[in-house]
């Protein structure tokens, strides 16, 4: 594993690039891998409730509980954070987004922050996460399922996915359980071309609304796909949950890669918009050659950090979670990650360790 050597703590400006939870996500998970301890200053300083909120916190303490590290300022609000870990253990654990505070924060960025300290770790595990599944600005269980994880298998990564309840803002509630062997490492991969679009495929799912908002979702989707000239099948459903809310997902599967794009329902957003936001992004993805949609870029980078060989991929837009995250990456890992490209451009990543 290409790491600097020893221990030598690692202090990174949380206010650097896109200046959000990323910078925080990302450290502590290579923390754990690397077994190097980190500070982290400034955290989210720039947005409008800076420092900690629930679900960062909880994935500060997740990484805690997995590597049993100690910690200084895993508080809610604090903007300053110690993180020394230990040995990362796989086992049964629980973590809670609402433990501290009432929130549906995501459970997906809980769980990206602890899912590559866990495929290193010595033993099985499975993970049982609470909050929100379908949030804004965080990647959804149905992308953790039908792209991430795909993607990570290619790299030797063995997870798997699985949802109990939906968990939408403000209530949460959601549930979703993760298990994860561990395989010999980090395996590199190089994807320039995505290929031919072989299908199509969706979901449009409310909870506690009308079916009907559900297959407007679904007729608008397909209505927009058809006049592209693509056939889509959109499987209509009913969520459970214990609040409500409608999102409309699709997966778009390549001879070479699966791609995702969703909508999420808002109270007051036009049902119709819902459908038009994710096959908008889904037409801006196929408008370029790339491989990659822009949110598989950034979660991917540090896993291939720790590849033993150069791995290289196209994404159709940079952007500046991907560059945030880079940086990050460069602070705890002895690798070479050359991005050609601008920002909102599409783009070629090259990671030589």
């Amino acid at each position: 594993m290409p790491m600097y050597s020893g221990h030598a703590p690692v202090r990174l400006d949380g206010s650097y690039g896109e200046g959000g939870g990323q910078i925080l996500r990302t450290a502590v998970s290579l923390s754990c891998v690397t077994g190097r301890p980190v500070e982290i200053t400034n955290i989210r300083r720039g947005r409008p409730r800076p420092g900690l909120q629930p679900q960062h916190l909880t994935a500060v303490k997740a990484a805690a509980i997995i590597s049993r590290a100690s910690v200084e300022g895993a508080e809610l609000s604090s903007t300053s954070l110690w993180f020394s870990p230990g040995k990362v253990r796989g086992g049964d654990y629980v973590f809670d987004v609402a433990e501290k505070k009432g929130s549906a924060g995501s459970v997906s960025l809980v769980i990206q922050t602890v899912l590559l300290p866990l495929c290193m770790a010595h033993g099985p595990s499975r993970m049982t996460v609470l909050g929100g599944t379908h949030v804004p600005w965080s990647p959804s269980f149905h992308y953790l399922k039908h792209v991430f994880l795909p993607m990570l298998s290619r790299l030797g990564v063995k997870a798997e996915i699985e949802i109990e309840k939906w968990g939408w803002y403000p209530l949460g509630g959601g549930e979703v359980t993760v298990r994860v062997i561990p395989g010999k490492g980090i395996e590199p991969v190089i994807i320039d071309k995505r290929g031919r679009l072989v299908r199509t495929s969706g979901v449009s799912a409310v909870s506690n609304l009308s079916m009907h908002i559900a297959e407007r979702q679904k007729s608008e989707a397909l209505t927009l796909l058809r006049r592209r000239g693509i056939d889509a099948s959109i499987e209509v459903v009913l969520a459970p949950s214990q609040g409500k809310g409608s999102f409309l997902f699709l997966s778009a599967e390549s001879e070479n890669i699966t791609a995702g794009f969703d909508g999420l329902g808002a109270l007051g957003k036009r049902t119709e918009r819902v459908a038009e936001e994710a096959v908008g992004e889904f037409f801006s993805y196929l408008d370029s050659d790339a491989a990659l949609d822009p949110h598989l870029a950034d979660q991917l980078v540090h896993y291939l950090a720790l590849a033993p060989e150069r791995s290289e991929f196209t994404v159709s837009r940079v952007t500046k979670h991907l560059l945030t995250n880079i940086w990050v990456v460069k602070q705890f890992v002895a690798v070479d990650i050359r991005l050609h490209g601008m920002e909102g451009e599409a783009g070629r990543v090259e990671v030589t360790p």
